[in-house]
């Protein structure tokens, strides 16, 4: 593949580290830049763009070029890329009002409930044909849970959701009472002990 230009709608955290996902500009698809074939996520190095002032972290709705190798599906998280490792570009923004023209318009959040049992998509009894939504929701409350893990409770065409938070700007959203779109990027994570997580990956 040769270069691709998305729009980033996630730079989440990952094992301390970075999950970055955002739209084709050409095809409006969903692309995970992923550090090898297994879905790992990117490190610091790699999550960084330059343009003409310097080299600095890639932020969400940045229009990004990015080199891919090839595409390497996982059947949880189907819009994987792995990156070749060069450097990134910048090409301009988009801003928050032109958020509204990306969203996704799925039936539900692959069903109810905050996860997915991993068995159920590797023997093919659940098909994930995304694993990635943009969707504007209803009712949303960010907080932090007794555990102080980040948290957003919010209803989404009608079935109420309770997620893990891994967008990096929850504390300062929280703390400064940003108003926001109530859009989210969610994001179906990879295995964990049996299960694949819905994630907040960004909050918009």
């Amino acid at each position: 593949m040769n270069q691709t230009e998305i729009v980033v709608f996630a730079n989440s955290i990952k094992h301390r580290q970075h999950c970055i996902a955002g739209k084709c500009v050409k095809t409006n698809k969903w692309i995970r830049p992923v550090s090898n074939e297994n879905g790992a996520e990117l490190s610091h190095e790699q999550a960084k763009y330059k343009n003409p002032y310097g080299i600095y972290e890639v932020k969400t709705l940045q229009k990004i070029k990015m080199g891919f190798l090839k595409s390497v599906p996982l059947k949880h998280q189907p819009e994987n890329y792995l990156i070749d490792g060069k450097l990134w570009e910048q090409n301009f923004s988009i801003s928050e009002a032109e958020v509204s023209n990306y969203l996704d318009e799925p039936l539900d959040l692959w069903g109810e409930g905050n996860r997915v049992m991993h068995a159920l998509i590797v023997n093919g009894k659940l098909t994930i044909s995304d694993s990635l939504y943009l969707v504007k929701v209803t009712g949303l409350q960010l907080y932090t849970n007794d555990d102080k893990k980040r948290r957003a409770s919010f209803s989404y065409k009608g079935v109420a959701y309770d997620l893990a938070v891994t967008d990096p700007k929850f504390d300062d959203i929280v703390r400064e009472k940003r108003k926001i779109n109530d859009i989210l990027c969610v994001s179906l994570g990879e295995e964990h002990k049996g299960y694949c997580y819905k994630l907040v990956a960004a909050i918009f």
